[in-house]
């Protein structure tokens, strides 16, 4: 993408928080859609106006009211004896608070269970769906039963652990069910008819396609999940309950405006752009997996401007004809449009995709047509990113992780493909991959697709689109992290395979031993060759560019450390850093930088701070320094600091020395030998494997 066309928040701040906020809305729905979609296929077919009506009518056939009244229930009341009510009113709010429940204490069912019980005080509570109160009460059951927890880990009596976390759990649940009772129901159902009067006057004022300036730029940002998940399913559920459809469930849906922009693609575009668009197209349009033509408005930003106009031009259209669907269309298939459809809004609904298509390919054909300052190939803008970067190997792919291997062998053998949701653009990027990596011949590399939300720091290396990786970073602080800025095409594949056949190379297999004198962009301690073990790697050390003086001096290695806070800490280790010559005070001073934007804290006791970005061209040499604080600092809230390694490194060799010390720290025995260490020469022998690359 062109410098001046970039329309790309900065990395970290506001952009990074609210995506965190839109993903933990949408992980709350989206596991649960299974249950929105029956309930929107019941209502469609047994409510007084539904499917099984209209047909018993055209057939004469009169048991068809009793039917849709004994299953369905007039009125769709929560109290009814139907089953649209109490699917509404009570499962779909309940299933959203254990999700919310589970998500924020760990991924446990206690968790869940405590934040369902702490929902169903909020649904008791008011007489509107509780879709909103469960996104709160779910949430802060499980948050505050996880602080309570904490209170009394490791102070029960061994024998007494059931009966104080039963008991915990249950007295806590009541108490927070009557809180949901009394104050979340009354006030969420006050916030849900304050924001019903707001959709009313933006339709009756025909104002409602403006939601479109700021609802399809926030799409392209990965928030579409957070949008239709965390906004408007709730609101648009409250509203198809009263009036049995919603307009809302297609402001973001729709599937008209990625249709429209990829067939201009496929018409003017050119490269990999116009050759994968009509893939993509089926893709967005068929498969509901919208995020696949986000990359397509990233590399021209201009383009916005096309699926606003498409997306407005839905709307508008659905306005003019009445029309909406009864349940959210997830995902946005127009198959899953189409059965979301009440029989009198199937006409307005068609016409508001066929609009928005329409309109969106004909100001991208413009667009297109009249801007050809930059390239319209996926793969240039993937080389034009690479190039502004400093790319010189496959290494540069690799945004804040090692390029090479990261587990004992040397092998990959696990990879993640995540995204904001982990159902959509994942899942089909991981297909791509997976497909490449079985045909390379590495059957034993496992390929998933998750939610950054669900990342586990017990993966080998991570997938995820440019603007996503900083999130995943932040989960999988010792995976190799890849970032794409294409689903379907990205070379970033080809790196992916690259690496696990050097890694392969690393382990042991048949693979030719590279030279000895290290390649300054490829260069790693695992590639002297399947037969040279330890001594090999010492080998390749001594003849690196910044073997000498080591990487770990013995002076730089301090057992009993001094510092009682966080930033002391950082000064105490940076400082062993400028006087064995390595890094200027400067370097220091970015340090500290760094910190206040991202936190170092790596877990199992280990921080590892280091200089921004800006501050590498800093470094004289790639150096670390270990300082061990027995009595432990204080670094994040409760996290608690008992090494701190302090790295600076030449080039990527930064990136590689993180990445090998996150692994060495993940191993427990390993942690634990460090702590018992009682001399530098000890420590440095259990660090051997921390060297550059």
């Amino acid at each position: 993408m062109p410098e001046d066309l970039d329309l790309r928040p900065a990395r970290g701040g506001v952009r990074v928080t609210v995506q965190k906020l839109g993903t933990a809305l949408s992980t709350m729905v989206l596991p649960n859609i299974g249950a929105f979609i029956a309930w929107g296929l019941i209502t469609a077919l047994f409510i007084e106006t539904g499917w099984v009506t209209l047909v018993g009518d055209a057939l004469g056939y009169d048991g068809s009211y009793g039917l849709v009244e004994h299953i369905g229930g007039w009125g769709a009341g929560a109290e009814g004896t139907g089953i649209v009510g109490p699917m509404i009113s009570y499962l779909l709010p309940i299933l959203i608070g254990y999700a919310g429940g589970r998500m924020v204490y760990d991924d446990t069912v206690r968790g869940g269970v405590v934040g369902a019980i702490a929902t169903i005080g909020a649904v008791t509570g008011a007489d509107v769906p509780m879709f909103l109160g469960a996104m709160v009460m779910g949430p802060l059951g499980g948050w505050t039963m996880k602080r309570l927890d904490l209170l009394w880990q490791d102070k029960i009596r061994p024998g007494f652990e059931m009966l104080v976390n039963n008991f915990a759990a249950g007295i806590w649940g009541m108490v927070l069910a009557i809180v949901g009772y009394v104050v979340a129901g009354p006030f969420v159902e006050a916030f849900s008819t304050a924001a019903e009067k707001v959709v009313d006057f933006l339709v009756e004022n025909s104002l409602l396609p403006l939601t479109s300036v700021f609802v399809e730029p926030a799409k392209v940002l990965f928030l579409n999940n957070a949008i239709n998940h965390g906004v408007f399913t709730p609101l648009g559920t409250a509203e198809a309950t009263r009036d049995g459809e919603s307009i809302l469930f297609l402001i973001e849906a729709n599937p008209g405006p990625g249709l429209g922009l990829l067939l201009a693609f496929a018409v003017f575009g050119s490269g990999v752009a116009r050759a994968s668009a009509p893939g993509a197209a089926i893709i967005s349009f068929v498969g509901g997996i919208h995020e696949i033509y986000f990359p397509y408005v990233l590399m021209k930003p201009r383009l916005i401007l096309a699926v606003v106009a498409g997306g407005m031009a839905g709307v508008a259209t659905n306005l003019v004809f009445g029309s909406g669907l009864r349940a959210p269309a997830a995902p946005g298939s127009i198959i899953a449009v189409l059965i979301q459809s009440p029989v009198g809004s199937l006409v307005g609904v068609i016409a508001s995709v066929v609009a928005a298509t329409g309109v969106t390919f004909a100001v991208a054909a413009v667009l297109l047509k009249l801007d050809r300052s930059g390239s319209d190939d996926l793969a240039a803008a993937t080389a034009d990113m690479e190039s502004r970067k400093g790319r010189s190997s496959v290494a540069s792919a690799v945004l804040g992780r090692a390029p090479a291997t990261t587990t004992g062998t040397g092998q990959i053998r696990s990879i993640v493909f995540a995204c904001d949701a982990g159902m959509g653009s994942s899942a089909m990027g991981a297909s791509v991959l997976r497909k490449k990596v079985r045909e390379a011949g590495f059957d034993s590399v496992t390929v998933v697709n998750k939610a950054i939300s669900s990342l586990t720091d017990t993966v080998d290396l991570v997938v995820t689109h440019q603007d996503l990786t900083e999130r995943a970073m932040q989960r999988t602080p010792s995976a190799i992290h890849v970032s794409v800025d294409s689903f379907m095409a990205s070379p970033r594949y080809d790196d992916v395979v690259q690496m696990l056949r050097q890694g392969a190379a690393g382990a042991g297999s048949p693979a030719p031993a590279p030279a000895p004198a290290p390649a300054p962009s490829t260069g790693t301690t695992d590639e002297a060759g399947p037969s040279a073990g330890r001594d090999g790697n010492r080998q390749a050390d001594d003849t690196s560019r910044v073997s000498a003086p080591a990487v770990l001096a013995l002076d730089s290695i301090v057992l009993e450390g001094r510092a009682a806070t966080r930033d002391a800490a950082i000064e105490e280790a940076g400082q062993l850093l400028v006087a064995e010559g390595a890094v200027p005070d400067a370097y220091v001073l970015a340090m500290h930088d760094r910190e206040r934007s991202v936190s170092t804290y790596m877990g199992n006791g280990l921080a590892i701070p280091h200089g921004t970005d800006e501050a590498k061209r800093l470094v004289l040499r790639t150096a670390i320094s270990y300082v061990r604080y027995p009595s432990t600092v204080a670094w994040d809230g409760e996290r608690r600091a008992e090494f701190v390694v302090a790295v600076a490194g030449t080039g990527d060799d930064h990136l590689r020395v993180l990445s090998r010390l996150a692994k060495i720290f993940v191993d427990p025995e390993q942690v634990e030998q460090l702590r018992l260490a009682q001399t530098p020469e000890q420590v440095r022998a259990l660090l051997d494997g921390v060297r550059p690359g």
